[in-house]
């Protein structure tokens, strides 16, 4: 592999999941693929994954060291756990992201009362899941819901919205990032260092063109340069070497549509993207493999939480849960007025 500074980084973070002696187990709905999982085994939690989608939870068994059970969740489900040390997962966010319908609590897409649910009944000290940026527009009072039925179950609740390019990701990826904990939260601090692009995420894979590259065809180009056009595109969206990514998702990594991500080769021919190469933007090791035809691969990698993003987040989490244990009355003190009165130095 040719090393840049981001595979050197990326292989010193991320390493291939090995035994170790934590006690730590993070149980992980709607598991999908494993990106968020994998960044928690970097930081040695163990993993329990639940993932309806069969090639999902097959990429999930190949590459980490958790089990994952390929399983419909619902209500009242029978986990294979009694009480993990935390949940994590990322209910199904079609209901909430911009390219869907925005339903909220109506569509049966949606996991929140199934991810709600599992904390009530198996009490972790310590909750997150992370959406997409559409909960806090047109499903704010569902959002609201959400967030009053986990503080019912006393847990303080603080959200937030990260950004991915900001944790070494090359990719900037706005996501909302909620946790609920009894404890002290401290949110993973932004790197100082410079932003990783995606030159520097793909390297000589961005100039080879192997047998099977798929180019846009002349026709694709005109459509393209029309939806560029329609919607006002100051930039030609190209994957641009020179910087960091545009939000990688299963629509523009698989789909033949105008925002599709596409590299400018130097003879003039645009090159569709290849799994490699959008599970680099995504910030998933070389070593990792997908399972599934290469649409499902695309749809997992799309659907992903980055795992150096992820990583990030389970050292805050880490960090919560060896840290000072709130009182129960302190928890419904904060729920009640909003604000801690607790003395820490």
């Amino acid at each position: 592999m040719d090393e840049t500074r981001f595979t050197k980084y990326l292989k010193k973070e991320i390493k291939r999941p090995k035994s170790h002696d934590s006690n730590l187990v993070a149980l992980d709905l709607f598991a999908g693929c494993g990106g968020l999982a994998l960044g928690f085994e970097a930081q040695q939690f163990n993993t329990i994954g639940i993932e309806s989608n069969h090639d999902a939870s097959q990429t999930y068994n190949r590459n980490l060291r958790g089990t994952c059970y390929s399983d419909t969740l619902e209500i009242g489900y029978k986990y294979p756990i009694a009480r993990p040390t935390v949940i994590i997962g990322g209910p199904p966010c079609q209901p909430f992201s911009v390219g869907g319908l925005q339903k909220g609590l109506k569509d049966s897409r949606d996991g929140f009362p199934i991810f709600i649910d599992a904390i009530r009944r198996l009490r972790p000290k310590l909750a997150l899941f992370e959406n997409v940026r559409g909960m806090l527009y047109r499903n704010k009072s569902y959002f609201s819901e959400i967030i009053a039925a986990i503080r019912s179950l006393d847990y303080i609740v603080e959200y937030t919205i990260l950004n991915s390019v900001d944790f070494a990701v090359p990719q900037r990826r706005e996501r909302l990032i909620v946790v609920a904990h009894r404890g002290r939260w401290e949110w993973p601090v932004p790197l100082t260092i410079p932003k990783f692009t995606a030159g520097e995420a793909l390297g000589a894979l961005a100039f080879e063109i192997p047998d099977d590259s798929k180019f846009l065809t002349k026709s694709m180009d005109k459509y393209v340069a029309k939806y560029e056009k329609k919607s006002h595109c100051i930039n030609p969206r190209d994957l641009h070497l020179d910087r960091p990514a545009r939000t990688v998702t299963c629509r523009n990594l698989h789909g033949a549509t105008g925002d599709m991500h596409r590299i400018l080769l130097p003879d003039g021919r645009r090159r569709r993207l290849r799994v490699r190469e959008g599970a680099r933007l995504q910030s998933f090791p070389d070593w990792f493999h997908f399972c599934g035809p290469e649409g499902s691969q695309f749809n997992q990698i799309g659907n992903a939480v980055p795992p150096l993003f992820s990583s990030f987040l389970a050292k805050s989490v880490k960090k919560t849960l060896n840290g000072t244990k709130l009182k129960l009355e302190d928890v419904r003190h904060a729920n009640r007025t909003g604000q801690l009165e607790l003395g820490f130095g």
